[in-house]
């Protein structure tokens, strides 16, 4: 009897921290985010470079929405 309620409760602690824990979509999201940067940093300078004139518009609209 001894041994089940220690299975139980060792069961009921993996399960616990594995529900807490990170699934690691915040780190994908990070790498996903500093990526775009990366790409669009590049391309607004190949486009100086080309002498082709480039339109940044920070202008946010009625569906945009801060996080």
């Amino acid at each position: 009897m001894k041994f089940a309620q220690i299975s139980a409760f060792t069961a009921a602690l993996a399960l616990s921290s594995l529900a807490m824990a990170e699934g690691g979509g915040d780190r994908t999201f990070e790498k996903m985010m500093a990526a775009n940067d990366r790409s669009v940093e590049l391309f607004v300078a190949k486009e100086k470079a080309a002498g082709t004139p480039v339109v940044v518009n920070e202008k946010k609209d009625d569906k945009t929405q801060d996080l």
